[in-house]
């Protein structure tokens, strides 16, 4: 789905969100998919985006309609993942709101040379080291390399700089570190090996081959999946998902995009999760009750208890 069919913003979910307006020219969002029979065993969303807007005839599913639609199928928690300083605070906020949220904070990838100078950059980074150390942060994500949007020595230095500071943020608060590698594989790697990985690191939206998911399960680092799982082209990913070892995978929605099939192209939502993982367990050849199970323990082993600092 195209990105710009939603519009970003902290409002998502109060009373004036209802009735802001879209741009001019801008392609009417689809509905969302029906929910789909809920779970037998609880799982988490390990990755969402609640803070987005639609058009103003679907308007905005607010926050805690998401999560309460989400949790009637068997998602019992989220990870609300900031990619800028505004959407990061207000990630923050929201985990001190509901105990179904947990936040992760970062600025993304494609943020970091939109600040132009490294100075900028790091008085940004510097509030993002600020709030990583609030209890209901346990992430620091999503950031890494995007070698496919971004473009040019400056940039890529700039984002480069970006992915190691925020390495050092993950490793100094003791959190979990959330990637996002996009046509990056190998440099992010790189990076990951040269200035030390902190002691949990997620492939958010994992998308390399067979050999990126060796690499992975060498290290220890988690493998989380999301609903282009399900995309026929995509043999690469499910091929990634039978040889990784149990305890490193994860589930995700990156909600509102990458809706699983057959529901592709329309917006997603934590609610959807059990389609994923359902299609997850078929490939692995596992019962969806064990293979949901594995994943709650899992999650909870990255990020800790959601009750905890609430």
């Amino acid at each position: 789905m195209a990105e710009e069919q939603f519009v970003r913003s902290s409002k998502a979910g109060q009373p004036d969100a209802q009735s802001a307006k879209p741009a001019a020219n801008t392609k009417k969002a689809p509905s969302f998919p029906p929910a789909p029979e809920p779970l037998e065993v609880a799982v988490y969303d390990n990755h969402c985006h609640l803070e987005f807007e639609f058009d103003d005839e679907l308007g905005v599913m607010p926050w805690a309609e998401n999560l309460d639609l989400a949790q009637s199928v068997g998602i019992k928690g989220v990870v609300q993942v900031g990619v800028t300083l505004e959407s990061s605070k207000w990630c923050a906020d929201l985990a001190t709101k509901d105990e179904r949220v947990l936040a992760a904070v970062a600025l993304h990838p494609n943020e970091a040379p939109l600040y132009k100078t490294k100075k900028l950059l790091d008085q940004a980074i510097a509030e993002i080291e600020l709030l990583a150390a609030q209890p209901r942060v346990r992430a620091i994500g999503e950031t890494g390399l995007d070698f496919f949007r971004t473009e040019g020595e400056g940039d890529l230095e700039l984002q480069q700089h970006s992915f190691e500071e925020h390495i050092r943020i993950a490793k100094e608060n003791n959190i979990a570190l959330m990637i996002h590698d996009r046509d990056a594989h190998d440099q992010v790697v790189k990076t990951l090996l040269k200035v030390g990985a902190p002691e949990k690191v997620v492939f958010h939206c994992y998308s390399g081959e067979t050999d990126l998911a060796q690499i992975c399960a060498d290290n220890g680092w988690y493998m989380s999946f999301a609903g282009n799982i399900t995309i026929k082209r995509n043999q690469h990913l499910r091929d990634s998902l039978v040889m990784a070892p149990k305890e490193l995978i994860l589930v995700e929605t990156d909600a509102p995009f990458l809706a699983p099939e057959p529901f592709r192209g329309r917006p997603n939502a934590p609610y959807l999760i059990p389609i994923t993982l359902r299609f997850m367990a078929q490939q692995r050849g596992v019962d969806v009750n064990e293979l949901a199970a594995q994943v709650a323990l899992n999650t909870e082993t990255v990020y800790g208890s959601w009750a905890e600092g609430f």
